[in-house]
């Protein structure tokens, strides 16, 4: 069973945060180039398409620390350290992403002024949480479980 779980959890991450974190950081520059003065409908459609692809696949990556608890808990490894940093960090990734860069999209998507290196700082911040992350999913330093 802890395979299935650490299986699901691996490919929901992969699934789910992969996209979030490349549209979001392709949302700076199509907003540069959707305000632009040679800005197209096709450039402002881009723009659109990113945030949805932002906030479809931010609700659907819910399923990544459901699955990664299960195989925690599976593990017996809930109150290690580093799952604790790395629940800690995706809590921080997902209130970024959730208060910050998507109601930041919406306010350039109602034409409302946002630099876009603001949402770009933000989001190379929201990318570098989940780098670490990673990181720790595959170092797990402390861990019983080995690495």
């Amino acid at each position: 069973m802890t395979k299935l779980l650490l299986s699901l959890h691996v490919l929901a991450a992969i699934i789910t945060i992969g996209p979030v974190t490349v549209a979001a950081s392709m949302f700076p520059a199509a907003t540069r180039r959707a305000l632009a003065p040679t800005g197209t409908g096709r450039d402002r459609a881009a723009l659109r398409l990113l945030h949805r692809i932002c906030r479809v696949y931010a609700l659907l990556g819910i399923a990544v620390p459901v699955f990664g608890l299960a195989t925690a808990s599976s593990l017996g490894v809930l109150g290690d350290a580093w799952l604790i940093t790395s629940m800690l960090l995706t809590a921080i990734a997902a209130a970024l992403l959730a208060l910050l860069i998507l109601p930041g999209q919406r306010r350039v998507l109602a034409g409302a002024p946002l630099p876009p290196a603001r949402l770009g700082m933000l989001t190379g911040v929201f990318n570098l949480l989940w780098a670490v992350v990673v990181v720790l999913m595959i170092v797990r330093p402390g861990s019983t479980t080995g690495a």
